[in-house]
């Protein structure tokens, strides 16, 4: 993992296309602020991993649908 350290209003850029600029920090609170082309996705880790996971237990039920048509 890279890790840089910024300050308020400094930013990185990511593959020439995606700015991440640091807003405000306030004690062990960060914010950030993000420029992305459209046709690329940015989302919190836990909202990404939730998202998988319905994906996942979404296509795991029609699997099981699936197999018990199959079955009878």
């Amino acid at each position: 993992m890279l890790v840089l350290s910024r300050k308020k209003n400094e930013s990185i850029i990511i593959n020439d296309n995606v700015v991440v600029t640091v807003i405000d920090v306030r004690g062990d609170k960060v914010r950030i602020g993000i420029e992305a082309p459209r046709d690329v996705s940015v989302h919190r880790q836990e909202v990404l991993e939730a998202i998988v996971n319905e994906k996942l237990k979404f296509n795991s039920d029609r699997s099981e649908e699936s197999s018990d048509t199959v079955a009878h």
